[in-house]
């Protein structure tokens, strides 16, 4: 009753998990990862506890062989699971068992595991491949997408759309570098989640991401945003001229109501993607 897909980009080590069913918060239930461990989907009358007990036994030093092999061991229900699983050093397994609804198959090769039950046919899992492969160099979290949404045009759940979830982990890759945890979306209830998915991640992007690239203000853009942040009542005044402390007070006040503090750089210099939404967002 569900298509999903379990990632690593060896680039970067970061780790993750894409998935979409006919089925109410499915982000609830599949996606698990954690940072310099691994990541697993767990799916097809869904055992929730691979979830924790496989990135246990991965962190134990087990392969994703090996924690497939305890899976099929010790769940006496194994025959209607499914689930994949791809350990930190780029190592997946695949299962689905003979008791899971048709379509349902998967595939595994290096840093990637995906696998569907309930499907239209293998050519879901196909397509998810496919867009896999050509998604080679994207952050992962898109990378993952991408390939979710290929499954989805391909057919994906034949029951039909309800929810989708994405997972992703990194180093440092978390709010203010302070954890690992990256990314964390779910459509829980809607008619076509997985592009409901894409659209939040494209705001996860713009309120998360950091800077890659910054520039001072042209004298323009800089009368532009005093006369910004006074009419949207962040100063009463502000001086002409240069870069000044008062100006700078109240544009931190801005970008913090906007939520786009970790795209603030101090000083004057300004992110591009956090100067064109705002821009956007004020214009008359």
């Amino acid at each position: 009753m569900t298509f999903s897909i379990v990632g690593r980009d060896p680039a970067t080590g970061d780790l993750g998990v894409a998935v979409a069913s006919k089925f109410l918060a499915v982000g609830a239930l599949v996606p698990f990862a954690r940072s310099g461990v691994g990541a697993v989907a767990t799916q097809s009358y869904v055992n929730p506890n691979f979830g924790p007990e496989g990135l246990r036994l991965l962190a134990s030093g087990m392969s994703p062989e090996e924690v497939a092999a305890e899976f099929r061991a010790t769940d006496p229900d194994i025959a209607q699971r499914q689930f994949g699983i791809v350990g930190a050093d780029g190592r997946g397994a695949t299962y689905s068992g003979a008791g899971c609804h048709a379509w349902a198959g998967g595939y595994t090769g290096p840093d990637v595991a995906i696998q569907g039950n309930i499907l239209t046919g293998p050519e879901v899992v196909d397509a998810m491949l496919a867009a896999w492969e050509a998604g080679a160099g994207q952050p992962l979290p898109h990378r993952l997408l991408g390939a979710l949404r290929a499954g989805d045009a391909a057919g994906g759940d034949r029951r039909g759309r309800q929810s989708a979830a994405l997972l992703c982990v990194g180093p440092g890759r978390g709010y203010g570098g302070l954890t690992d945890d990256w990314v964390n979306l779910r459509a829980d209830d809607h008619p076509d989640p997985c592009a409901e998915l894409e659209r939040l991640l494209g705001i996860h992007d713009l309120l998360f991401g950091r800077p890659a690239t910054t520039h001072e203000l042209s004298e323009e853009e800089l009368g532009w945003l005093r006369a910004v942040l006074i009419h949207e009542d962040y100063a009463t005044s502000l001086p002409g001229g240069p870069w000044d402390p008062e100006t700078e007070a109240a544009a931190w006040a801005l970008y913090g109501t906007e939520n786009l503090e970790e795209r603030w750089v101090p000083g004057g210099r300004f992110d591009p993607v956090a100067l064109a939404y705002l821009r956007e967002r004020f214009r008359e």
